[in-house]
């Protein structure tokens, strides 16, 4: 086994049996053999359990236009999403036009949900940390959600500075997910090329925009509730699928032997 894997399987092992994990465990000289540049991490549902959250806010908010579903249908509906590209769909179901104040009430509340209510992803944080000591900082998050958002929900995971100036947006790119912008800004910003860079999502919109980057994508389902399939996520290209966050570092350095 290369010897980033060896470091990065104890990371894994460490992870399982819920022992905190150290932030410089892995040498940086160990790492010349990681076969990726860099890692680009989606957010919602991928780092943070939002997706439940979020779309019990927009449920709410349809069925005062008058379109009634369930938290489970919104979730279908919309998961991997942004609302603001829903806008054609929300009108044709409600009559109304999705206006701009609109957008704003829908993203005041939800903050405010989330803010009460976030938690990581299990596992996540620990995996972040890892990475983020075994790749001097080369890991970034590219997300089609605004930034307030993504960086609230960084900041209640805890892991918010571990992406300081490595936070990417796709309503700050011409074209957001399934075009593969936000992925090629984050790979541009970090100086890496997209094609030696790992991608972890768990939707079929954002693991659409990262092969179209060019870059090597790994599909987080854990379940089908909040997330694409397995079997959709396959389909959308991407290479591996795995449902235990804290096995993704270890997958990671891997991967070379495949």
């Amino acid at each position: 086994m290369p010897r980033a894997a060896a470091a990065l399987r104890g990371v894994v092992r460490a992870g399982e049996v819920s022992l905190p994990a150290p932030r410089t465990f892995i040498p940086t000289r160990q790492m010349a053999d990681f076969p990726f540049d860099a890692v680009l991490f989606d957010c919602d549902g991928v780092l943070v359990d939002s997706e439940p959250i979020t779309n019990r806010v927009l449920t709410d908010m349809l069925g005062e236009l008058g379109w009634h579903l369930s938290v489970e249908e919104t979730m279908r509906i919309f998961v991997g999403k942004a609302v603001k590209d829903e806008a054609a769909l929300i009108e044709a179901r409600t009559g109304y036009a999705i206006t701009a104040d609109w957008l704003m009430q829908f993203r005041a509340r939800r903050n405010a949900a989330l803010d009460r209510e976030l938690v990581a992803i299990p596992g996540a944080a620990a995996a972040v940390r890892a990475l983020h000591s075994a790749l001097n900082g080369r890991i970034a998050v590219a997300s089609g959600a605004d930034r307030i958002k993504v960086e609230l929900q960084l900041a209640k995971a805890g892991i918010l500075e571990c992406f300081e100036g490595r936070i990417f947006s796709g309503h700050e790119t011409p074209r957001s997910k399934p075009y593969p912008d936000v992925y090629l800004a984050a790979a541009a910003a970090l100086g890496v090329d997209p094609r030696r860079c790992a991608v972890v999502e768990d939707t079929v919109t954002g693991a659409t925009a990262g092969v179209a980057a060019g870059a090597t994508v790994f599909g987080y389902c854990p379940s089908e509730l909040g997330h694409s399939s397995a079997t959709a996520l396959h389909g959308a290209g991407a290479v591996q699928i795995f449902r235990d966050m804290a096995g993704l570092p270890r997958l990671l350095a891997e991967w070379s032997a495949r």
